[in-house]
């Protein structure tokens, strides 16, 4: 039989994502309405390492639903990797009492969370799906990515209104270094005039007779998505040899939209999902569940083991892409 849990904490670690402050302030009320001492562990496991962990109220957690990054702050630590800052972590949760853990991140923080419970099974954790990318598996989609999706779409909006005045054709830059996530829904959601993803083997050629197809029909401007992680390589590099093919623009441009869309106000729906998947997280602890993943899947919570969250790969919908390429002509 597990243990009653009495005292948890909340971790955000890696690459910040918008409504991960929406999913902190779900943890907290959540934990005391179940009479839980919550506490909120700085910048993740380097915070946990060092012992910088205090308790949180519930004032805490007032007015910051709508707040773009973390309260709690995040880094990417390096000695977590290792056996003995893992050591250290552990003997902070010791003199503090403290039974369980929420992580909330992406690969790397489930990794750590999946070897630190191999390591010491009497701490229970879970993990939420933090991350940008979207490229977590055992999730629809993961808290983040709809807000940076919107941020760039938003961008790709504007630049539509200069690309069509000059003629030009733009090449935008979106993150996915892995996963073409945010590429592919923006390509669909702007309109754009092609899409190049890392799960994709596209060639030049290929790119080249999408926007021939597009200047036949008498479009001279037009707007390539780019995932950072694409098989032709930088978005320069892929903008000059364009160049060289053809000759129907008046211009070609080049925007990479960057860390922009890490940040700003999280949207409605990461808001929700933020909250269903914090609140849940809490009861998924009560309920003696550890080493696992939360979730949604078909408008329900759902729970994967850690190792198949981490080294299963969430595949693009290759029938959306299909579609990308058709409305691109």
């Amino acid at each position: 039989m597990k243990k009653e849990i009495k005292r948890l904490a909340v971790l955000t670690s890696g690459g910040d994502a918008p409504g991960m402050n929406a999913a902190i302030r779900a943890i907290v009320r959540n934990a005391f309405n179940n009479d839980l001492h919550i506490y909120g562990i700085q910048r993740g496991y380097e915070g946990l390492i060092n012992g910088d962990i205090r308790r949180l109220e519930t004032s805490d957690v007032s007015n910051i639903i709508h707040r773009g990054g973390t309260i709690l702050k995040t880094a990417r630590s390096q000695r977590f990797m290792t056996s003995e800052g893992r050591k250290k972590a552990y003997e902070n949760l010791v003199d503090m009492d403290i039974d369980a853990i929420i992580a909330i991140g992406g690969n790397g923080t489930l990794t750590g969370a999946k070897i630190f419970i191999e390591e010491y099974p009497d701490v229970r954790i879970v993990g939420l799906p933090g991350t940008i990318d979207n490229d977590l598996f055992g999730t629809d989609f993961t808290i983040g990515f709809d807000t940076a999706l919107n941020t760039a779409v938003q961008a790709v909006d504007k630049i539509r209104d200069t690309a069509d005045s000059h003629n030009r054709l733009f090449f935008v830059e979106v993150m996915g270094r892995h996963s073409g996530y945010i590429a592919l829904y923006t390509a669909i959601a702007g309109g754009a005039g092609g899409v190049l993803i890392p799960e994709e083997d596209a060639s030049l050629d290929d790119l080249v007779k999408l926007l021939k197809k597009g200047a036949k029909r008498s479009k001279l401007f037009s707007i390539v998505i780019v995932a950072e992680g694409n098989h032709l390589g930088n978005v320069y590099d892929i903008a000059k040899k364009v160049e060289e093919k053809v000759d129907f623009y008046d211009d070609i441009k080049v925007t990479v939209i960057g860390h922009l869309q890490r940040g700003g106000s999280p949207s409605a729906f990461d808001r929700i999902l933020a909250s269903v998947l914090g609140f849940h997280s809490v009861e998924a602890l009560l309920e003696g569940k550890t080493g696992l993943a939360l979730g949604i899947k078909n408008n329900n919570v759902h729970y994967t083991p850690f190792g198949e969250a981490i080294t299963k790969q969430k595949v693009v919908n290759m029938d959306m892409l299909r579609m990308a390429h058709i409305l691109a002509q």
